[in-house]
């Protein structure tokens, strides 16, 4: 039987997967074919609006495909949006204290208080499903990952890493960086941070991401726990692509 990405992350496997950019459906089933093992929808720093997010999901899920989504913010019509269209999960910007993280956490799962609840989504399989169906789906698939970005989260983040239902913290490199008025992700202050994560997510048995700037990056931060690995983007993948193509022909001139 094939594993639920919640049950890989929880294993610790090694995860492949990269950030999206265009509100594609095409481009969304081209990468469903793929060997990777997930992509996330950045619909914090693109422009997905609902309609893209549900078509997206639609051409991964159609593609088996394991899809995230990284919402604009914490707010609860969000991550109801995400996951009432069929996202296997979020990931959570800017979760900065324990008490986002525990909001977070129970927003995400049915139940008092928690996640709105309606048998007519694609996620509960238009109402093909029973509510005791949707309830167990829930809670043994959603993912929900929350990245660290912020210095505040620094004060608590033992306390992050150990709330139940938080599968995974992220480090979000680039934001550590700015926060910290350096420029690149490598800086000494910004790997020491990082680490920190690393060492909270260890001690609470959860798993760890990251994005790098590179592969060379990879064999460090594997060392550190993290199993995780968000890498690149479609728009990286066309660039390189075109440029590749460029350098190759016009080797023959």
């Amino acid at each position: 039987m094939t594993q639920t990405l919640k049950q890989r992350l929880a294993n610790k496997e090694a995860l492949v997967g990269t950030f999206v950019k265009t509100p594609s459906m095409m481009l969304a089933e081209v990468l469903s074919r793929t060997n990777m093992d997930l992509v996330c929808l950045d619909a914090e720093h693109s422009p997905f609006d609902r309609k893209d997010i549900d078509a997206n999901i639609f051409a991964y899920r159609a593609g088996n495909m394991p899809v995230l989504v990284r919402v604009p913010s914490a707010a609860p019509s969000q991550l109801l949006n995400a996951l009432d269209c069929g996202a296997t999960g979020v990931v959570v910007p800017h979760v900065d204290s324990l008490a986002k993280a525990v909001d977070i956490a129970k927003v995400c799962q049915y139940g008092d208080g928690g996640r709105g609840y309606a048998g007519s989504t694609r996620a509960a399989n238009y109402a093909g499903n029973t509510v005791a169906e949707n309830l167990q789906h829930a809670a043994n698939n959603t993912v929900v990952i929350a990245q660290i970005e912020d210095l505040a989260a620094f004060d608590e983040i033992e306390e992050i890493a150990a709330v139940d239902g938080i599968d995974c913290l992220f480090i979000g490199m680039m934001d550590l960086t700015v926060a910290l008025g350096e420029t690149s992700p490598r800086a000494p202050a910004v790997v020491e941070l990082a680490e920190r994560v690393c060492g909270a997510a260890k001690k609470t048995g959860k798993a760890v991401g990251i994005f790098v700037p590179s592969a060379d990056d990879v064999s460090f931060w594997v060392e550190r726990g993290v199993r995780l690995f968000l890498m690149s983007s479609d728009h990286s993948f066309i660039k390189q692509g075109a440029n590749s193509l460029v350098e190759d022909v016009s080797k023959h001139f």
